[in-house]
């Protein structure tokens, strides 16, 4: 392919994928603003504003289970929601703001749909469209574009660490190696767990992509190390802060999951709380 017929297909992609995220910004953003308002529901009323406010300022030295055991979750990002309210923020430009913020997951969905539809054809182009739209439209995703959850927040780097999982078998992928890419996949998995540890399954499949992007079994091999030790980096970087505060104040730094195994290496260790 000559470098001018690359250079098209380049801006013809480009083009393509600045038009999906208008149009898909501005279909979220139209929830909320549609209705006024986001939802109130009983769990923000339990711990969603009450962990943000964790987020802004650590509690540990004044409350005990305010929220029960869920005043332990990873409390960053609950930490928009926290803010908006406390800055008197209306409830439709609240909902218009956590929306952009989930919108950043509609350039990983669209890379997905290329890297299984990369032909140009207007037939292309409408079903990678389509399938953006498709990823967006499940019972699930609407029924939170009008609450506090942060489920799909939350989704939002693991979306990304499958996209980036899939580069290597994008036809059109000019940009990242193999490596970088397992090594981009790896991070955003590990993020993705350190937001929500129940992510931990759904980037448990992720080596599966990783091996088949080798050509050869050391190389599918090195993919597959590379990967696991990338999640694990990014899970240190993102979860360790919070989880180096619940270690100080109760020994365990996913408190309370598998306190049992944790109190063997506090009383190994001598440690008392």
């Amino acid at each position: 392919m000559s470098s001018a017929a690359k250079s098209w297909r380049a801006a013809s992609f480009s083009a393509e994928i600045l038009g999906v995220m208008l149009a898909t910004w501005a279909a979220l953003i139209s929830v909320p603003l549609a209705l006024g308002q986001i939802g109130i529901s009983w769990d923000a009323l339990n711990h969603h504003i009450y962990l943000g406010w964790v987020a802004d300022r650590p509690r540990f030295e004044r409350d005990f289970l305010a929220a029960s055991y869920q005043s332990y979750q990873f409390p960053y990002l609950y930490w928009p929601v926290y803010k908006l309210s406390a800055s008197g923020v209306s409830g439709a430009w609240a909902g218009v703001v956590l929306a952009t913020l989930e919108w950043l997951a509609v350039p990983a969905l669209w890379l997905i749909a290329r890297a299984c539809i990369p032909g140009r054809s207007w037939f292309d182009t409408w079903m990678r469209g389509i399938s953006v739209v498709l990823g967006l439209s499940s019972g699930l995703v609407l029924s939170l574009l009008d609450t506090t959850a942060n489920d799909l927040l939350a989704a939002v780097p693991l979306v990304w660490a499958v996209a980036f999982a899939m580069a290597p078998l994008d036809v059109e992928n000019s940009h990242l190696s193999t490596r970088r890419a397992v090594l981009l996949s790896g991070l955003f998995a590990g993020v993705a767990i350190a937001c929500k540890l129940s992510n931990g399954p759904l980037a448990v499949l992720l080596p599966v992509f990783w091996i088949c992007c080798g050509a050869s079994f050391n190389q599918k091999l090195a993919n597959a190390l590379l990967g696991c030790v990338a999640v694990v980096a990014g899970f240190v970087l993102a979860y360790g802060y919070w989880g180096w505060q619940l270690w100080q104040h109760f020994g365990n730094p996913v408190y309370p999951f598998y306190d049992e195994i944790f109190e063997r290496v506090r009383n190994w260790a001598g440690w008392q709380r």
